[in-house]
């Protein structure tokens, strides 16, 4: 099945993490993959080209998802190389914890920064396309926190919860030109940064939520292609909490 093919999709921090979970789901099913990462590195060439063993085309990108005037020459570059942007994935995001007494003035703006700013920044860029073409998707990676907060996490909840506000503005401004944006709110999902945890800690959360296990990048990847297909064209504005009934 290709749900998605011929689509020209760009993935903000596509290269590690669920990023590249969601990189690789759609390239399985027929997209054109544009990922950035924040460096270059052999890491991401070897995604690129993994990626076109499947039979689609695939490029790295270096950008900064948190400069404007960088997401603007991403957008640029790749409509370039692959013609049209049909997709978008604002996934690039970074987390700086602590509680709020201790909390630095920097620590809470870079996290707004790179979280939020880069959903403007990236939305942005695509716009004209996308309002030039009467379609598009326009996905964005919020958190379960950014719906009920998170102690210790005031800088990272305040961004993911900015990001729903976004995506609701954005679907009520585009909807008339079909262009759909939808966020995904991911509660505990295994990742590369959630590896620092004992086995303990993983499994004390497991217990917490109702489907008694941890989400995985499949997960979030799965829900981002029904958001960027065509399964949902009757979809926008919305939050969907993939969570395992954690905010039930």
């Amino acid at each position: 099945m290709n749900l998605l093919k011929g689509k020209n999709v760009i993935i903000t921090g596509g290269s590690r993490g669920i990023g590249r979970g969601i990189a690789e789901k759609f390239a399985e099913q027929g997209a054109n993959i544009a990922f950035t990462c924040i460096n270059m590195s052999d890491a991401s060439l070897e995604l690129a080209k993994n990626l076109e063993k499947i039979g689609v085309k695939a490029k790295a990108y270096e950008s900064n998802a948190a400069d404007f005037d960088a997401a603007i020459k991403l957008a640029e570059d790749v409509l370039n190389d692959f013609g049209s942007i049909d997709v978008l994935v604002n996934n690039a995001g970074i987390t700086k914890d602590n509680l709020l007494m201790r909390m630095s003035e920097e620590d809470f703006n870079d996290v707004m920064k790179i979280n939020m700013n880069s959903v403007f920044n990236n939305t942005k860029a695509v716009l004209r396309q996308m309002l030039k073409q009467r379609s598009g998707s326009i996905i964005n990676l919020s958190s379960v926190v950014g719906v009920k907060g998170n102690a210790g996490q005031s800088n990272y909840s305040s961004s993911k919860a900015g990001i729903i506000g976004f995506t609701k503005s954005v679907a009520l401004e585009l909807g008339s030109r079909n262009i759909r944006c939808n966020a995904i709110a991911p509660g505990f999902i295994e990742t590369e940064m959630t590896k620092a945890l004992s086995n303990d800690q993983v499994n004390d959360w497991a217990e917490s939520i109702p489907l008694k296990r941890t989400g995985q990048v499949e997960d979030i990847a799965n829900t981002s292609l029904f958001l960027a297909s065509d399964m949902s064209s009757y979809i926008t504005g919305q939050v969907i909490n993939v969570c395992g009934g954690m905010l039930t």
